[in-house]
């Protein structure tokens, strides 16, 4: 369930997460816009945001606790992690267009969505905080429906069809 105390791993792992968005706030591609966003997904968003800023924090089963086979959990959200930073290296260095923010990184579709859900689900698996492993899924739901709802918008705009 998880014992209560600060995670400096969860502190990172957020780190990791807002840096790069505070840093997209001012390299936004043209034509973002949140508008026309599904509602139900908007809440599943939200309330994964702020469960999953929270929970990381305050479980410190989240940390290093010395070498056991759990490590690998914890091996493979800081991987996750690691390729969240990689993809928007990339996407700093395009053209920041709308295509570019939507994009795949090694095969994970809308990776900018989906890697830091990733990373905090197997973060939770690894500190077996289930708390953090629903928030992380419910957050999984809205952030990545999301985006997939906006890069489909965008396919149909690029295809004619709209």
């Amino acid at each position: 369930m998880g014992h209560l105390g600060f995670s400096y791993v969860g502190l990172i792992f957020l780190l990791m997460l807002f840096i790069p968005n505070i840093a997209w706030t001012r390299n936004m591609p043209e034509g973002y816009s949140p508008e026309g966003e599904n509602k139900i997904l908007l809440a599943f968003e939200r309330a994964g945001e702020i469960l999953t800023t929270t929970l990381a924090l305050i479980f410190d089963d989240l940390n290093f606790h010395g070498w056991t086979s759990w490590t690998w959990w914890l091996i493979i959200a800081f991987a996750f992690m690691a390729m969240y930073i990689l993809w928007w290296a990339g996407y700093f260095r395009s053209k920041k267009e709308l295509r570019d923010f939507y994009s795949s990184f090694l095969g994970i579709p809308v990776a900018g969505a989906t890697l830091p859900v990733l990373a905090f689900l197997f973060l939770g698996i690894y500190g077996r905080v289930i708390w953090l492993v629903l928030a992380a899924l419910a957050l999984g739901i809205g952030h990545i429906g999301i985006h997939i709802q906006h890069k489909r918008s965008l396919t149909f705009k690029n295809d004619g069809r709209r």
